[in-house]
């Protein structure tokens, strides 16, 4: 009952911790980040440095160092959905600019790894609770 309750309050702290940001992304690119994030074919691209990204990043994020980015684009073409992210959302947008300049469309800010991480972590408890 206790760990129950720790995951009402967590779901609660989900929605207020990343609704500002999320919604940010909804009415900017006119998606849902939620889903997106969420949804297994979607590509999560840590942009940040490989030290950062072991200290800790989102779930199933693949590291690719904006410095290392434009020599993936081929390989990037033939993905359906692609959220880059970092510390704080500034190399993610130039990522997203990046990969947008080289005909990449369906590519989308989640801005910081932390967001990303808190999307993922609401969805879970969603989870957990609806079991």
């Amino acid at each position: 009952m206790k760990y129950k309750m720790m995951m009402l309050l967590l779901v609660g702290l989900s929605f207020t911790s990343c609704q500002t940001v999320s919604n940010a992304n909804v009415s900017e690119q006119n998606v849902d980040m939620r889903s997106l994030v969420n949804d297994p074919q979607t590509i999560l691209i840590d942009v940040r440095i490989p030290e950062q990204y072991a200290e800790g990043t989102a779930d199933n994020a693949v590291n690719i160092p904006l410095k290392d980015l434009e020599s993936q684009v081929e390989d990037l073409k033939s993905k359906d959905k692609i959220v880059v992210f970092c510390n704080t959302g500034k190399q993610a947008a130039s990522a997203k600019e990046l990969l947008n300049k080289h005909g990449i469309k369906n590519v989308y800010s989640g801005m910081s790894w932390k967001n990303v991480k808190a999307i993922q972590e609401e969805n879970k408890a969603k989870k957990f609770i609806n079991n």
